[in-house]
């Protein structure tokens, strides 16, 4: 057997949310599913693969996919349940490695080197991490495995649905050199035609190319291809993840362009960042607004605050304050806060941070009434009329920040 200096693998869940959602309604099964908000305005969050073939996918606008495949049954998300599977799933593979690094809802990192003896080869690893999961959720995951991150996340997805791909070291840059540079990590819509433009088109073209012409041509992001490129990537599994900012960007059921309307969605934004923010043990030393235009054109304004943050009220006060620095007029289809430059709150450097205060008194009370009662318990009363949203961000992966008590996560800096 090849030597294998690291085993990492990557899982991913096969068109996770639909996947789910034809578990639970046998009905759906067989049939093109969309996952997200019944809306023109919205987006699909996932297409099952009955619908892929019509050209269908993740981020396509909704009127877009209905258009493209009539037939499909629209499903709105159901965020709790998907959350439940994965937390599931996430104990599974934690059952084979210790190190385990989710990335998302529906895919993580596995560190399995040194584990030949328990579970076999890295071909039988994946097989037996593949089996446990169905056997536990009837859902299906790909898996790739290779000795480093960027190869086993590149293999995970070769073989899809249901696929195992085993990239041995010795041959993973033979392995990469055919496949498109869309599979190198950081090869977008702008690099893509860039490349190209260069003569570029496979990850072997990459290979080839001098490191000097590279670098001339790309600047630092050549080195970091032709790295890829020879299945060099030394990251490392870690067991947490690294929060660089926490955010909620709300896509509007109808356009807003008033001052007041704005302000409406971003102190709802506020409220339920804030409630992370505190709920992982963050303050903020920095936010960011975010407005879409209905050309679909994104406007940013950002500030850091003047102390560190973790407050629904503090957040509203800097959004507002940022609103007066967009010079466009609107309409706004999307209206999004993020806080970021995250520190942890025990580690603050201002030591009047926490004095008391009724705001936040009033916040920390109702940290502890959505805990216990659901997030839908306390609506201010201003929110029950007024301009709905079509989609927001309904999930997240804060369950992951602790491993059997321990806090594993760690906040990152400004992204």
């Amino acid at each position: 057997m090849d030597a294998w200096p690291r085993i990492v693998l990557h899982a991913d869940m096969d068109a996770f949310y639909a996947a789910v959602e034809q578990r639970e309604n046998p009905d759906l099964r067989g049939k093109p599913v969309l996952i997200g908000p019944n809306s023109h305005r919205g987006v699909v969050l996932t297409a099952s693969y009955e619908a892929r073939p019509y050209g269908v996918g993740s981020a396509m606008p909704v009127a877009e996919a209905r258009r493209r495949c009539p037939q499909a049954v629209m499903v709105p998300p159901n965020f709790e349940l998907y959350q439940s599977i994965s937390q599931q799933v996430m104990d599974i593979f934690a059952d084979f490695s210790p190190y385990v690094e989710a990335i998302s809802l529906d895919e993580a990192f596995i560190d399995m080197t040194g584990a030949t003896h328990f579970f076999g080869a890295p071909a039988e690893m994946g097989r037996k991490i593949k089996e446990a999961v169905y056997d536990a959720t009837d859902l299906h995951i790909s898996v790739g495995v290779s000795s480093t991150k960027y190869v086993a996340k590149v293999a995970s997805a070769h073989d899809k649905p249901n696929g195992l791909t085993v990239v041995p070291p010795s041959h993973a840059k033979d392995w990469l050199a055919p496949q498109p540079i869309r599979r190198l990590w950081g090869v977008g819509k702008k690099t893509g035609p860039k490349l190209e433009a260069l003569g570029l088109y496979t990850i072997g073209d990459i290979a080839d190319a001098e490191p000097e012409y590279l670098s001339h041509h790309l600047g630092q992001s050549g080195a970091h291809f032709y790295n890829l490129a020879h299945a060099r990537d030394p990251r490392r599994v870690t067991r947490g993840r690294t929060a660089k900012s926490i955010g909620s960007d709300r896509t509007l059921s109808k356009d807003v362009s008033h001052k007041d309307d704005i302000v409406r969605h971003l102190h709802r934004s506020a409220e339920r960042i804030a409630r992370r923010v505190r709920a992982k043990g963050y303050v903020a030393n920095g936010l960011r607004v975010r407005l879409k235009t209905t050309e679909f054109e994104m406007l940013t304004r950002q500030r850091k605050f003047s102390k560190p943050a973790d407050t629904a009220t503090e957040f509203l006060k800097l959004a507002t304050t940022l609103l007066d620095e967009f010079d466009h007029p609107g309409p706004f289809r999307l209206v999004g806060m993020t806080a970021f430059d995250l520190d942890w709150q025990d580690e603050a450097n201002q030591l009047d941070l926490f004095e008391t205060g009724r705001d936040r008194d009033l916040e920390l009370t109702l940290d502890e009434v959505t805990k216990k009662f659901g997030s839908d318990t306390v609506v201010r009363a201003r929110d029950m009329t007024g301009h709905g949203t079509v989609s927001k961000n309904g999930v997240n992966l804060d369950y992951l920040d602790f491993v059997d008590g321990e806090r594993v996560s760690s906040p990152g800096g400004a992204d």
